[in-house]
């Protein structure tokens, strides 16, 4: 029931978006789009539109069969979420416009921008995404666009962006964890531990021409999809995470010391 009850609730939940004219297509995206759902796992929904739904047809979806819900959520991008009654599965729903998903496309594989973590998280969504309304086609074009191999331009420019701020640079967090280190400041060590990892997983996916998957089961995906690894990535992610004081900078060595032994295996360099 768990592989067929949520994909049924997704295809049902899609077909009442597609009912809006001004919806231009309906994905699931997530674990289920991926088929490694398991029973923490939501309905995660992308809901393309050629201007913004209404909040009483956004309210009404969402309400429809809900134990409980939140409409019109702005942390992030445009959403809702609510919990099926009847399934007690989370459904989250995002809303964008076709435009702006095309220029987050066009950032990294025409301009071959990076950022500081996540550079290609948007890539991935619409490459492994499942569609389930597509009113003209714009959807499927749109993959048929994404189905492309990594550029290289991108690659060096995850490189330049995210390899640095590891301990080469005054900025690097490196740096920054000794001065938090110092002042017994934990919430800012683990703020930039979590920052430091953002980088070190974006270089190793863009290593391996791989886009971004997003923030979970990052390591996983890792010793599954990525041939060129640091043998010893999952215990240095995993000793970072564990340590304490003086042991972070003693971890994060560890675990850069790893990357740049794949790097020079492979004669990388970087590209100024």
């Amino acid at each position: 029931m768990l592989a067929t009850q949520p994909f049924f609730l997704a295809q049902a939940t899609a077909a009442r978006y597609a009912e809006l004219p001004v919806v231009t297509a309906v994905v699931l995206a997530g674990s289920l789009a991926a088929d490694v759902a398991d029973n923490e796992s939501d309905i995660d929904l992308y809901v393309y539109s050629t201007e913004e739904l209404s909040l009483n047809d956004r309210r009404r979806i969402a309400l429809r069969d809900a134990s409980r819900a939140d409409v019109d959520n702005r942390f992030w991008e445009p959403g809702d979420e609510w919990i099926d009654q009847v399934s007690g599965i989370k459904v989250d729903v995002t809303f964008r416009q076709p435009a702006w998903i095309e220029e987050q496309l066009n950032r990294v594989l025409v301009r071959h921008q990076a950022s500081t973590g996540y550079s290609t998280c948007f890539w991935y969504n619409v490459l492994h995404s499942q569609p389930l309304f597509d009113r003209n086609g714009w959807y499927a074009r749109l993959q048929q666009y994404t189905r492309q191999p990594y550029p290289e331009p991108l690659r060096q420019a995850v490189f330049a962006k995210n390899y640095p701020l590891l301990r080469q640079k005054l900025s690097a967090y490196s740096h920054q964890l000794e001065s938090a280190i110092r002042r017994n400041d934990r919430v800012s060590i683990n703020h930039r531990v979590g920052a430091l990892l953002a980088s070190y997983f974006d270089v190793l996916f863009a290593f391996n021409r791989l886009p971004h998957p997003g923030e979970k089961r990052l390591a996983q995906l890792v010793e599954e999809r990525c041939p060129l690894r640091p043998p010893t990535m999952r215990e240095d992610v995993d000793r970072l995470l564990r340590a304490d004081g003086a042991d972070v900078l003693a971890a994060v060595d560890a675990l850069a010391d790893g990357l740049d032994i794949i790097l020079a295996a492979e004669g990388f360099t970087i590209t100024e």
